[in-house]
């Protein structure tokens, strides 16, 4: 467990949020001193201590989000906390920043108090929060008087009554590329970094079973047919049944509804560089610098830069090459959406869209000169 509070960039505190009492509420007023002292050593750390008691803080546009304890407390679920507190915040007023915050002073507090209990993360879902905490004042007192069924409902994560015209769900797969290549052209690191996205439009509380091409799946099954895939640190929304993954590798949930994240996952594996980008630097003087970059054997870019003639005789860097891109109806890794069962107990008929996207992730290639 831990205190909450909302630190400003400036020298006061914002909002705060003294869930236990167990730490004293000056303990904040050290929190800057010390990140600023850490940040001119070049030494910045995401746990700053004084005394026995420990801040860990995460920056958001010009705010920072500070969770202080002076105990053991578990790391992870406290910075998984803060940034889900983004998200919420995010969700409610588009922007989270200081005016925000201070145009939405109840609406903020409402949340804390729902977000965490006495120092324990509680109600995290911003679909299942805006359900009776609204942003408008004369509603919160109301709401007050009837919490919905999800928040102690065993699917928490989704409404009962839930009805369309057409029922659909909508799949994206996304696979982001991390590439890094030395001016050798050399591939130093490459993996890939998946996730599965879904825009779920389906009456009722459907039961969906997703299937793909599971490397360990098919091996439990003893079909090794076609192309499959291995996927590491694989991590499910919470709705997944992880027992039923766990025994038979059968991803079966009830979804939320709207958009949401289903599941990520990464493939180690070494990835040949989607796009080859050679780069030439010619220093003609000191005022004069051509750069040529030639992409594949498509594009060729030349460009002629008309610089200050300033002498440097420190080293000049040589950052790398960093590119962007999305490619369409394609994934690196070869991952295939097999199947998506729908059941529902009213027995309705809903499409299932599939759709694939490989993008960049870090992708850079370093110069040699």
């Amino acid at each position: 467990s831990f205190e909450l509070w909302v630190y400003v960039l400036k020298d006061t505190v914002l909002i705060c949020r003294n869930y236990k009492g167990d730490v004293d509420m000056s303990e904040i007023d050290h929190f800057l001193p010390l990140l600023t002292q850490q940040e001119e050593e070049g030494l910045t750390c995401p746990v700053i201590s004084h005394g026995n008691v420990h801040f860990m803080w995460i920056k958001h546009s010009n705010l920072y989000l500070v969770a202080t304890t002076n105990k053991n407390s578990n790391a992870s679920l406290v910075y998984s906390f803060l940034y889900k507190l983004v998200e919420v915040f995010t969700e409610y007023f588009k922007e989270l920043e200081e005016e925000s915050i201070q145009d939405n002073f109840v609406v903020v507090y409402e949340l804390l108090d729902e977000l965490m209990d006495f120092g324990f993360p509680q109600t995290t879902d911003s679909k299942i929060l805006q359900e009776y905490i609204t942003q408008e004042g004369n509603k919160l007192e109301v709401a007050k008087t009837k919490v919905p069924t999800t928040v102690t409902n065993a699917v928490s994560w989704r409404s009962e009554g839930i009805k369309y015209k057409k029922n659909e769900v909508f799949i994206d797969v996304i696979e982001s590329i991390n590439v890094l290549v030395n001016a050798n052209g050399n591939v130093m690191s490459s993996d890939i970094v998946g996730s599965i996205k879904l825009k779920t439009m389906l009456s009722g509380m459907p039961e969906l079973r997703l299937g793909l091409n599971d490397r360990v799946l098919f091996a439990l099954t003893g079909r090794d047919k076609g192309k499959t895939v291995a996927m590491e640190d694989v991590k499910f929304h919470q709705c997944v049944r992880l027992s039923r993954f766990e025994s038979d590798r059968t991803i079966s949930f009830i979804p939320p509804d709207g958009e949401s994240e289903l599941m990520s996952y990464r493939i180690n594996t070494h990835v040949k560089p989607l796009i080859w980008i050679e780069s030439v630097i010619e220093k003609f003087s000191h005022s004069r610098v051509e750069i040529m970059v030639k992409g594949g054997k498509e594009f060729l870019m030349r460009a002629h830069f008309g610089l200050p003639s300033v002498e440097n005789d420190e080293a000049e860097g040589k950052p790398p090459i960093t590119v962007k891109f999305e490619i369409p109806y394609f994934t690196v890794s070869g991952i295939q959406v097999r199947y998506m069962k729908i059941i529902e107990k009213s027995g309705y008929q809903a499409l299932p869209w599939v759709r694939y996207i490989t993008q960049s992730g870090d992708y850079q290639l370093r110069t040699n000169t």
